[in-house]
C-alpha cells in the first residue's frame, strides 16, 4: 500500500533503500532520541528493513522531489494503556533526516498515516511519545492533533527515561473531518 501526499510518497520500504535509510540512520541526532542506536552500516540497514520495517503500515517516507528515502513513519504494533478489545489501539512513530526537519514533513505523513489509521484500519485510539527533552518532537505531535494524556519512565536506549505519551481519538478526527466540510 501506498499514501501520498504533496510533498510525499508513503510506501513500503525494499531492499534498494538501505543506503538512504543508512544515511540519516546513521546520524547521532536522529535514532537515540527515538528509542534506538544510530546504525553502524548498510548491512544493519538492511537488516532493519527486512525485519522492523517489514511490518505491516510501516511507510518509507520517499521525497516526491528526489525520490529518495528521507524518514520513516508507521504503526509500531503497540500501545502505552495495554490491551483493550473495546478500543483498538496502536502507537505511531517516525523518524526524519535532519537536514529537513522543521519543514513540515512529518505532519504532512502523519495525516495520511492517521487517515489510513482511522478510516482504512478502523482503530480507535493513535498514540504517539516522546522522550523528555525531545521538545522538537513535542511540537509535533501536538501540532498533529494529539492531546497529552499521560507519562511514564521506561528503558529507552539502555536507561530509564520519562516518556510522554499523547492520544489522537478517531472522534477527534472525525470531527476534524467534518469540520473541514
Amino acid at each position: 500500500m501506498t499514501l501520498e501526499t504533496p510533498r510525499l510518497l508513503l510506501r513500503p520500504f525494499a531492499p534498494e533503500d538501505a543506503e538512504d535509510l543508512f544515511d540519516y540512520a546513521r546520524d547521532p541526532r536522529v535514532g537515540p532520541i527515538a528509542g534506538w542506536p544510530p546504525h553502524r552500516s548498510v548491512a544493519e540497514s538492511r537488516e532493519i528493513i527486512s525485519t522492523v520495517f517489514a511490518a505491516p503500515n510501516v511507510f518509507a517516507m520517499v521525497l516526491r522531489e528526489t525520490g529518495r528515502v528521507v524518514g520513516s513513519i508507521g504503526l509500531v504494533g503497540r500501545h502505552p494503556m495495554g490491551e483493550r478489545p473495546d478500543c483498538p489501539d496502536d502507537e505511531v512513530g517516525y523518524a526524519l533526516r535532519p537536514d529537513l526537519w522543521g519543514r513540515g514533513l512529518v505532519p504532512e505523513a502523519m495525516s495520511a498515516v492517521l487517515d489510513h489509521s482511522f478510516a482504512d484500519l478502523r482503530l480507535r485510539r493513535v498514540w504517539c511519545g516522546h522522550v523528555e527533552g525531545n521538545w522538537r518532537s513535542a511540537r509535533v505531535i501536538r501540532k498533529c492533533g494529539f492531546s497529552y494524556c499521560t507519562s511514564r519512565v521506561e528503558r529507552h536506549s539502555g536507561r530509564d527515561r520519562l516518556i510522554y505519551y499523547y492520544v489522537r481519538t478517531e472522534e477527534d478526527w472525525r470531527g476534524e473531518l467534518s469540520g473541514a466540510l
